[in-house]
C-alpha cells in the first residue's frame, strides 16, 4: 500500500508539472506599465553586439566606426546622451553595456528621414567594421525595455515572430573580380508598435509600446543632401567598406577581402579615411491585437512550434523512468526481501548461514535492547540448539557478506563531504531558479535577473551546504570541522572564480564587453568571503556539533574485507560511463533546445521552463534509481567501497553532456577563432561541473539512504 501511495504521489506531481507546459514559463513583465502621451520623448538605448559565430561581444557605443554620443540632454527624459545606465550584477556578467543614444523618438511622430552623423573611419576602424560584418554580428538596441527585433513569418505564413537584434551589415561577391565585399548597414528603419493603454491611462489617451522592430539598410555615401539621400526608397547601392584613392593618389585602391590587411600610407601622405553617414527613419503603427501583457509572445513563437518535440522528450523520459522503476521494484520487493527472509531464518557465522530444521515452525527471536541490523545475530531457541548436529551450512555470497564493511569510513571522506555539500548548494540554487522561472518571476524583461538571482540563491544556500558537509564529515570520523567548512566554502566558488579570472584575461585582450570590470570582481570576491563563507561556517557548525553524525545500523569490522576482482563492467571507468548514459538519454532531446538558445541562437530567449521542469524532475528520479541499481550490483560483487562511487554514478552523465557539447560545437556551430573556442569549452566545462556536482550529491544521498535501508531493515526489538 505504501508503495502504491508513493507511485500515486509521484505521478500526481509529474502531472502537475506537466501542466506548467501550457504557460511555457509565463512571465510577469513588470509591476507598473509605462504609458506615453502623444509627443513624449522616448529614449532609445544602445547595448552591445553579439554573434553566433564567436563568443566575443562588444559594447555598441565603443565601436570605432559608429557615431560617438553628442552628450546633449534629451528633453523630457532627464537623460544625457552617452551616459551609462546602471546595471545589475547579472547584466554586467552577461556583457551588457547600456548607454543613452542620440536617436530621437517622439510618440506618434513619424520621421521618414533623420540624419544622425557622418563618422570618419581610419584603417583600424575599417578593419574592425569588416570583422564585425564578416562574423555576422547583431546589434541590440532597447526601447521601453524591449530589444530591437527582426521580424519574420512562420513557414505557413500564418504568424509573425521576432528574433532579437538586427544585422550590422552583409557581404557579397563582386561579379567581375569574384572578391568578397562587405557593406555596413548605416540606415535603420525603426517601427514602434503601440496599443491604447489599459485602464485610466487609456481613457486619457495614453499609449503603451508593444513592439520594437528594426529594419537595417546599407546606403551609399554619394548623392546625399544634408547627409541624407534624395530618396531612401530608390537607393540600390550599399555603403561598401573599402578605401578609395585619396586626393594625392598615394593609396592604392583595393577592396577589403578575407585575406587583405591594409598597409600604411607611404611618403608621409595623410592616412586615408572612409566617411560613413548614419541616418534613420521612425514610424509608429498601432497594433490592436497585441496587448502590453503579451508583448513578449512574438519572441517565443518559434519555440512554441517545437511543442511536439518537447512532448517527445517527456515521453522518452517517462519510458526510461518506468523501466528503471520496475527494475528497482524487483530489487527491493523480490531479491532483497527474499534474501532478508532467508537471513531472518538463520544466523550468520564466519561467512556461513547455519540453517536449522524448521519443520515445526520458527519461534520469535529474543528481544534485545541493542539496535540490530539486517545481519544481526539472533539468539536461537534452545530446542534448535539441541538439534545443532542436524544443521547444514550454506555459503553466503554477495551483499550479505560485506555487512561489516559497508559503513566503513570512506578513503576520501574529507573530499567527499565538501563535494556533497557543494552539490546540495547547487541543487537548491537550480531548483529555486527553475521554480521562479516557471512562475514568471524570472523573465526576459528582468534583464540579467537569472544570473543575479542565481548568485543570490547560491549564497543563501551556503548554510545548507555547510550543514550537509559538516554532518557527513562528522559521520566519516572527521574532527577538524573548521577546516572542512573552509574547504566546502572554497571548493566550488574558488574553482569558479579562478577559471573566470583566467578567462577574463583572454576577453580583456580582445576588448570585449564580456570582460568583467575590476570593481565587479572585487564585489564577487566580497560576496564570497564576507557572506557565503560565514553562512557555510554556521551551517557546518550546526551539522557537526548540534546535529551530530548519522547513525548506522551496523558497526564496521576492525579489519576490512578484501575486495575481490571485479567484472569488466564494474571497473571505475566502465561503470561510470554505463551509469551516466541512462540519465543522458533522458535529457538529450531537451538539451537540443537549450544548446540552440545558448550557443547557436544567443539572440533568442529560452522560455519553455514548464517542459524543462518536468524533464528536470524526471532526471533526478532517474539518477536516483540508476544509483540504486548501480550500488546494488556493486554490493553484490562484494565491493564495499560504494561511497565515492555512488557520487560518481550520479554525476557520470556530465561526461556524456560534455561530449555532446563537443559534438555540437563540431557539427552545429560555426565558432571561429582560438579564443572563442577556449571560451566555449571552458564555459561548457563549468556548466557540466555544476551539473556533475548537483547530480553527484543526489547520487550519493540516494546510495547512502539505500544502503542504510537495506542493512537496517531487519531489527531485533
Amino acid at each position: 500500500m505504501a508503495a502504491d501511495f508513493r507511485i500515486t504521489v509521484l505521478f500526481g506531481a509529474l502531472l502537475l508539472l506537466a501542466g506548467l507546459h501550457s504557460v511555457h514559463g509565463f512571465y510577469i513583465p513588470g509591476w507598473s506599465i509605462k504609458s506615453w502621451r502623444d509627443g513624449d520623448s522616448i529614449p532609445l538605448f544602445v547595448n552591445k553586439i553579439y554573434s553566433d559565430n564567436t563568443q566575443i561581444q562588444y559594447a555598441y557605443s565603443e565601436l570605432p566606426f559608429v557615431c560617438a554620443p553628442s552628450g546633449r540632454t534629451r528633453p523630457g527624459t532627464g537623460l544625457i546622451s552617452g551616459s551609462n545606465v546602471a546595471l545589475n550584477l547579472g547584466e554586467v556578467l552577461r556583457g551588457d553595456r547600456i548607454m543613452v543614444s542620440d536617436y530621437e523618438l517622439e510618440m506618434l511622430k513619424d520621421d521618414e528621414a533623420h540624419y544622425l552623423c557622418s563618422h570618419k573611419v581610419d584603417r583600424a576602424g575599417l578593419r574592425k567594421a569588416v570583422e564585425v560584418v564578416k562574423n555576422g554580428y547583431m546589434a541590440e538596441w532597447i526601447v521601453d525595455n524591449l530589444p530591437a527585433a527582426t521580424s519574420f513569418v512562420t513557414v505557413d505564413k500564418s504568424r509573425k515572430y521576432y528574433s532579437s537584434g538586427f544585422k550590422m551589415g552583409y557581404s557579397d561577391h563582386d561579379a567581375v573580380t569574384g572578391k568578397q565585399r562587405f557593406f555596413i548597414n548605416n540606415h535603420v528603419t525603426i517601427v514602434i508598435r503601440y496599443h491604447t493603454a489599459p485602464g485610466r491611462d487609456g481613457q486619457q489617451g495614453k499609449k503603451v509600446i508593444v513592439g520594437f522592430e528594426a529594419y537595417p539598410k546599407s546606403i551609399e555615401a554619394g548623392n546625399r543632401m544634408n547627409g541624407l539621400p534624395a530618396d531612401l526608397h530608390s537607393v540600390h547601392t550599399g555603403m561598401e567598406l573599402t578605401m578609395a584613392r585619396n586626393a594625392t593618389n598615394m593609396t592604392l585602391t583595393r577592396d577589403l577581402d578575407t585575406s587583405y590587411t591594409p598597409t600604411e600610407i607611404d611618403d608621409g601622405a595623410p592616412d586615408a579615411t572612409l566617411t560613413i553617414p548614419y541616418s534613420y527613419s521612425v514610424y509608429f503603427r498601432e497594433d490592436e491585437k497585441l496587448e502590453w501583457a503579451n508583448r513578449w509572445d512574438l519572441y517565443f513563437v518559434n519555440q512554441e512550434d517545437g511543442t511536439k518535440v518537447h512532448w517527445l522528450a517527456i515521453v522518452n523520459s517517462l519510458v526510461i523512468l518506468a523501466v528503471l522503476t520496475a527494475i528497482v521494484a524487483v530489487i527491493l520487493a523480490r531479491t532483497i526481501r527474499g534474501e532478508i527472509k532467508g537471513l531472518a531464518e538463520g544466523m550468520l557465522e564466519d561467512g556461513k548461514i547455519r540453517l536449522g530444521k524448521f519443520s515445526k515452525g520458527l519461534r520469535s527471536p529474543r528481544k534485545s535492547n541493542e539496535k540490530g541490523g539486517l545481519l544481526e545475530q539472533v539468539d536461537a531457541d534452545p530446542a534448535d540448539d539441541a538439534a545443532s548436529d542436524d544443521e547444514i551450512a550454506e555459503d553466503v555470497t554477495g551483499w550479505k557478506l560485506i555487512h561489516g564493511d559497508v559503513f566503513r569510513t570512506p578513503a576520501h571522506g574529507h573530499i567527499l563531504a565538501p563535494l556533497v555539500g557543494s552539490g546540495v548548494q547547487l541543487i537548491i540554487m537550480c531548483l529555486g531558479l527553475l521554480v521562479l522561472s516557471c512562475f514568471g518571476v524570472l523573465n526576459p524583461s528582468f534583464r540579467g535577473g537569472f544570473i543575479s538571482v542565481g548568485i543570490f540563491l547560491f549564497i543563501l544556500a551556503g548554510a545548507f551546504s555547510g550543514y550537509f558537509s559538516g554532518r557527513l564529515y562528522r559521520t566519516f570520523g572527521g574532527t577538524l570541522w573548521k577546516h572542512n567548512a573552509v574547504v566546502t566554502a572554497s571548493l566550488f566558488p574558488g574553482l569558479l572564480f579562478a577559471t573566470i579570472f583566467i578567462l577574463n584575461l583572454f576577453v580583456w585582450a580582445n576588448a570585449s564587453s564580456t570582460a568583467i570590470p575590476l570593481g565587479t570582481l572585487f564585489a564577487l570576491l566580497a560576496l564570497w568571503l564576507l557572506i557565503q563563507l560565514p553562512l557555510v561556517y554556521i551551517g557546518s557548525w550546526y551539522g557537526f556539533a548540534r546535529a551530530g553524525p548519522y547513525a548506522h545500523p551496523i558497526k564496521a569490522n576492525a579489519i576490512p574485507r578484501q575486495i575481490p576482482a571485479q567484472p569488466w563492467y564494474l571497473r571505475t571507468l566502465q561503470a561510470i560511463l554505463i551509469a551516466g548514459s541512462i540519465p543522458f538519454a533522458v535529457m538529450f532531446i531537451e538539451l537540443l533546445f537549450v544548446f540552440r538558445n545558448l550557443w547557436q541562437d544567443k539572440s533568442g530567449h529560452y522560455y519553455v521552463f514548464g517542459f524543462l521542469a518536468v524533464v528536470f524532475v524526471i532526471l533526478i528520479l532517474v539518477v536516483m534509481e540508476t544509483t540504486v541499481i548501480a550500488v546494488y550490483i556493486q554490493l553484490c560483487a562484494e565491493n564495499h567501497a560504494w561511497h565515492m562511487r555512488s557520487f560518481l554514478f550520479g554525476s557520470s552523465s556530465a561526461v556524456w553532456i560534455f561530449a555532446y557539447c563537443a559534438y555540437y560545437y563540431t557539427y552545429y556551430l560555426h565558432i571561429q577563432g582560438l579564443v572563442s573556442g577556449v571560451l566555449f569549452f571552458c564555459y561548457a566545462g563549468l556548466a557540466c561541473g555544476v551539473y556533475g556536482l548537483a547530480m553527484g550529491s543526489v547520487g550519493f544521498l540516494t546510495g547512502y539512504g539505500f544502503v542504510r535501508k537495506v542493512y537496517g531493515v531487519v531489527k531485533v526489538d
